[in-house]
C-alpha cells in the first residue's frame, strides 16, 4: 500500500508541475487562434475559435439536475432520521441555500476579469478559473481535489448502480419466495456490467456530446424520487396517517448524548453535503451554453436545478423519515423498507441505474478532457496521443473516429473504478466521505475566494468578513462530515471480507 501511495503521489505531482507549461501552450494557441482571420470566415466558431457552443438553459438546467438529483437522495431519509425533525430540514435548506449562493459566485468565474463581457477570457475547466483568479498553490490544491472527487464520485456511483440492480434481483425473489428469506444476490456481476457499459459510454469525445444523455439521467431523477415519495406516502396513510421519529433523532434527550451517537450525526452532514455536490463541473457545464449569456443562463440554470432538487430531497427525506422514524433505511429503496408493489420498486431501482449510467458521464468527462489535453500537449509528437482510425457504425456511411489513447485511458479509468466499488461496497460511508471532501473546497471556499479577488474586495470590509466567517463555518461542517464518515468506513472494514458472501 505505501508503495502504491507513494507512485499516485508522484504521479500526481508530475502533472501538478506540468501545468503550468501546459497552460502557457495552450493560451498561446487560444490566442493565436483568436487573430487567425481565417476563423472570422467559419460560422460555427466562438469567439475562441472552438465550435460553436449549443447549450441553453433546459440543456444546462438537465446536466445540473443529473449531477445533484444522484444517489444521494436515497440516503436522505436515513439523515434525517439520525438529525431529527428539528435539525433535519433545517440542514437541508442551508445546504441548498449556501449551494445556491456559491453557485452564483462560481458563474461568474467563467469569463474573466468581466463575467458579461464576450471579449473577456473563458475558462474552460474549473481548475482555468481559479488560476485565472488566484492562482498559485490554489490551482494545484483545486486541481487535486476536483479530480479526486470526481474518481471518487464516479466509485460511489458505480457502488449505487450494483446496490440498485441488486435490489431489482432481490424484489423478485422476495415477491415469489416471501419477505421472511434471504434472498442473497451478490453485486458483483451487476458492478461488472454497470463497469462494461461505462467502457462504452466513456469513448463519447466531449462533454457538450452528453446533453441527451443527461436529459435522460434528469428523467429518471424525477421517476425514482417521485416514485419513493409516492410509496412513502402510500405506507403512511396504510399505517393510519402516523407521524414516526423525533425532534431530536438520534440525540433524544432521554436517552442522553453519547460519542455513538454523535458520529451518525456528522455522517448525516455528510451525506447531504454530498446531495447537493456539483460545483466541482459547473464551469464544464457553463462551457457549453452557447454566446454570449452564459453567466445569466447559467445563474437561471442553477435556481432552477437547485429549487427542484431541494423540493424533492424534503420529500424524499421527510416522508421516509415519517415513514420509519429512525430506523429509515440507509438507501430508501434498496434497504427494503418496501416490498409491494415489487414491480413499482423495480422500476424506481432500474431508473436509478440508467440516471447512474448518465451522471457517471457527466462527472467524469471533465477528468477524460484534463488528462487528454495534458497528454496531447506534453507529447505532441506522440502517435498514440494524436492518431485517429475510423471505425464503420452503419451502412450509410457513418463513421466513428477512434483514438487510441482515449480508448486505453477511459477504459483503465473505468476498469479501476470497477474494481475500487467492488472492494469498498459501502453506501452510507463513501457518500459521506465524498461529501465532506468536496463541500467545504469546491463548493464554499473556492467561489467565495475567487469572488473577493475578482470584486477586488477590501479586507475586513463588512462583505469581506461575512463571507470568511461562511467559509470558516463550512470548513468546521466538512471537517466533522470526514470524522463521522470515516470512523463509519473504519467499523465497516473490521467486518467486511471483499469477495466473500455477507450475511
Amino acid at each position: 500500500m505505501e508503495r502504491q501511495s507513494s507512485t499516485g503521489s508522484s504521479t500526481v505531482g508530475g502533472i501538478m508541475r506540468a501545468i503550468p507549461s501546459l497552460r502557457r501552450q495552450l493560451t498561446h494557441r487560444e490566442h493565436s487562434v483568436s487573430v487567425n482571420p481565417a476563423y472570422e470566415q467559419i460560422e460555427n466558431a466562438d469567439d475562441d475559435g472552438r465550435p460553436r457552443r449549443t447549450g441553453t438553459f433546459w440543456t444546462a438546467s438537465a446536466h445540473i439536475v443529473t449531477a445533484v438529483i444522484g444517489s444521494g437522495v436515497l440516503s436522505l431519509s436515513w439523515s434525517m432520521a439520525k438529525l431529527g425533525w428539528l435539525a433535519g430540514p433545517l440542514a437541508l435548506l442551508t445546504f441548498s441555500v449556501i449551494t445556491y449562493f456559491t453557485a452564483l459566485l462560481l458563474a461568474d468565474c467563467y469569463r474573466t476579469p468581466s463575467p458579461t463581457s464576450a471579449t473577456s477570457k473563458r475558462n474552460y475547466t474549473y481548475v482555468d478559473a481559479v488560476r485565472s483568479s488566484l492562482g498559485g498553490r490554489n490551482t494545484k490544491f483545486c486541481a487535486v481535489i476536483q479530480y479526486t472527487i470526481l474518481v471518487g464520485t464516479a466509485i460511489g456511483y458505480t457502488i449505487t448502480a450494483s446496490i440498485s440492480m441488486v435490489a431489482v434481483a432481490r424484489s423478485n425473489c422476495f415477491h415469489m419466495q416471501g419477505h421472511n428469506k434471504s434472498c442473497y444476490t451478490s453485486t458483483y456481476p451487476y458492478t461488472l456490467l454497470f463497469g462494461g457499459v461505462q467502457v462504452l459510454l466513456s469513448q463519447i469525445p466531449t462533454f457538450s456530446k452528453l446533453w441527451w444523455l443527461s436529459i435522460v439521467a434528469a428523467v429518471m431523477s424525477f421517476s425514482y424520487s417521485s416514485i419513493g415519495v409516492g410509496l412513502g406516502t402510500a405506507k403512511a396513510i396504510a399505517d393510519g396517517g402516523h407521524i414516526q421519529g423525533s425532534l431530536g433523532g438520534i440525540l433524544k434527550e432521554n436517552d442522553g448524548i453519547k460519542l455513538s451517537h454523535i458520529w451518525p450525526v456528522f455522517q448525516a452532514l455528510g451525506n447531504i453535503a454530498f446531495a447537493y455536490s456539483y460545483s466541482m463541473i459547473l464551469i464544464e457545464i457553463q462551457d457549453t451554453i452557447q454566446s454570449p449569456s452564459e453567466s445569466r443562463t447559467m445563474k437561471k440554470a442553477n435556481l432552477m436545478g437547485v429549487s427542484i432538487t431541494t423540493v424533492f430531497y424534503l420529500l424524499c427525506g421527510g416522508i421516509g423519515y415519517a415513514v420509519f422514524g429512525d430506523v429509515a433505511p440507509g438507501n430508501l429503496l434498496t434497504d427494503f423498507g418496501f416490498y409491494e408493489p415489487y414491480w413499482l420498486v423495480d422500476i424506481a431501482n432500474v431508473c436509478v441505474v440508467v440516471h447512474l449510467v448518465g451522471a457517471y458521464q457527466v462527472f467524469c468527462q471533465p477528468l477524460f478532457a484534463f488528462v487528454e489535453e495534458w497528454i496531447s500537449v506534453t507529447f505532441p509528437k506522440t502517435p498514440l496521443a494524436h492518431k485517429h482510425f475510423s471505425l464503420l457504425i452503419a451502412s450509410n456511411g457513418l463513421t466513428y473516429r477512434i483514438n487510441i489513447f482515449r480508448l486505453i485511458w477511459r477504459t483503465s479509468f473505468v476498469i479501476f473504478t470497477t474494481l475500487a466499488a467492488m472492494l469498498l461496497p459501502f453506501f452510507n460511508d463513501i457518500l459521506g466521505i465524498l461529501g465532506a471532501l468536496a463541500f467545504w473546497p469546491l463548493t464554499v471556499y473556492f467561489p467565495v475566494e475567487m469572488h473577493i479577488a475578482n470584486t477586488k474586495t477590501a479586507r475586513w470590509s463588512l462583505k469581506w468578513l461575512l463571507l470568511e466567517v461562511l467559509s470558516l463555518f463550512c470548513l468546521l461542517i466538512s471537517l466533522a462530515a470526514l470524522a463521522g464518515s470515516m470512523e463509519g468506513v473504519v467499523k465497516d472494514l473490521m467486518k467486511y471480507k471483499p469477495f466473500q458472501k455477507q450475511s
